[in-house]
């Protein structure tokens, strides 16, 4: 099992160790993984805070390929809309596909998630 950890949680670990037990655990056991998309959300705001470290640390996590499948992400589109969820953001469809398409749980605090989960048959870590 791997766990693709979404930047909604990253940002709480790292701002106010919020889910740091089951992310520790998570860590500890090798099972993280991220990908280009994910960093790129995270790594401009270390930055300028000038995290060098802990920059280092995430770009030496397990990234999965993105290879995104545009008919794909405007099915997805497609399903959420018709199910009433409007306002879901491309980047969000991207990191539920790369998810399904890597049989990863995904780990987040976005609500958008939860709701695209029947769904689209995305696994979500509870």
């Amino acid at each position: 099992m791997s766990v693709l950890v979404d930047t909604s949680i990253w940002i709480e670990y790292l701002r106010d160790g919020n889910f740091s037990q089951k992310l520790d655990f998570f860590i500890d056991e090798n099972l993280i993984v991220t990908n280009d998309l994910i960093l790129a959300e995270l790594v401009p705001f270390l930055k300028i805070r000038n995290q060098k470290k802990l920059i280092s640390l995430l770009w030496r996590i397990k990234r999965l390929n993105l290879s995104i499948d545009w008919n794909e992400i405007i099915e997805y589109q497609y399903k959420c809309l018709k199910n009433g969820m409007n306002g879901v953001g491309i980047p969000d469809l991207i990191i539920a596909q790369n998810a399904i398409q890597n049989d990863c749980e995904l780990f987040s605090r976005d609500n958008h998630f939860f709701l695209m989960q029947d769904i689209l048959n995305l696994s979500i870590l509870r």
